[in-house]
């Protein structure tokens, strides 16, 4: 009997056709694919979902977030190999496969007026360059549903929004033919939805923050709240929550994986467990963009994919 509409099949499967679901998660730096739609990534893999991570920068100018690592390497070279073994072991964590795009971190740039990103750096390439090996694996991997920020990034990182503008790009151009082409590549393809992650919405942050203060506990996120509330911003559309409390020990296990950016004792750690689980036990999406009809809200990436395999051009 078919699934009702909306949910994905326990299999990973397409109806129609007995093909694998699949689903590439766009993301800047190793390390935000455990804090953005981990929990999902996880729970689709185990369901039997083809499920890939691109990594488009090697986090190369990263700082040492985490008090307990100790120094840091010295040199993007060796920062960049350090964090490809934490890569490693969070993608193991979240059952993912995981590529790198292969572009250099741009880092974080602070002062005013800021400074100039470095040269040759991911936020400096050329889009149709930046894009066109993101679009050669859309082709190959030949996903249903491409997960990434939204135009701001999540944050004013360049990386974030280079890493939005390839994402989207690909969505687009993948499957037009006439575009990047390249001698033996892929065939065209077109994914049939495009999500925007949503897990640092302040409808997110607030929730717990109320629930924290509910149960009488000290809240990581008042001043968060406070200065997010003064700025005033906007909150963008959310049309998609995804069960995905069951998976938190492997996001958290991810998370963990990064350490020299989580902190087991810090901000991601901060509320407990069942009582997230109990007020926020879901991740949520904002649907960009769908080739497929669909009904709003939903609560699967994959609804209104499973009729058939779709994507080709």
């Amino acid at each position: 009997m078919a699934e009702p509409a909306g949910r994905t099949a326990p299999s990973g499967r397409t109806d129609d056709h007995d093909e694998p679901l699949r689903l590439l998660a766009v993301h800047a730096h190793p390390d935000d694919e455990s804090s953005k739609g981990a929990a999902t990534t996880a729970r689709y893999a185990a369901e039997g979902v083809e499920v890939l991570v691109v990594t488009c920068t090697g986090g190369e100018r990263g700082d040492i977030l985490n008090p307990s690592f100790g120094p840091g390497p010295d040199g993007v070279e060796a920062m960049r190999e350090l964090r490809r073994g934490e890569m490693a072991a969070a993608a193991r964590a979240l059952g993912v496969r995981q590529q790198w795009l292969g572009f250099v971190d741009s880092g974080l740039p602070q002062g005013d007026p800021l400074p100039p990103l470095p040269e040759g750096c991911f936020g400096l390439v050329p889009l149709e360059e930046a894009a066109a090996p993101l679009v050669e694996l859309v082709r190959e991997f030949r996903p249903h549903v491409i997960t990434t920020y939204d135009p701001s990034g999540g944050y004013p990182h360049p990386d974030h929004v280079m890493c939005h503008r390839v994402a989207f790009e690909a969505f687009h151009a993948a499957g037009d033919p006439d575009r990047y082409r390249r001698e033996g590549g892929s065939a065209p393809w077109s994914p049939l939805k495009l999500y925007y992650n949503h897990d640092f919405s302040m409808n997110r942050i607030r929730t717990l923050h109320e629930a924290m203060q509910g149960a009488g506990l000290e809240s990581p996120f008042g001043d968060w709240v406070e200065s997010r509330s003064a700025r005033e911003i906007p909150e963008r559309e959310v049309t998609t929550r995804v069960d995905a409390a069951a998976f938190y020990p492997q996001r958290d296990a991810a998370l963990v994986a990064h350490a020299t950016q989580i902190d087991p004792d810090g901000f991601f750690f901060a509320i407990p467990r069942d009582l997230e689980v109990d007020v926020w036990p879901y991740e949520e999406y904002e649907l960009a963009e769908s080739r497929v009809p669909t009904t709003l809200p939903e609560d699967d990436l994959f609804a209104g994919v499973r009729g058939g395999a779709g994507g080709a051009a």
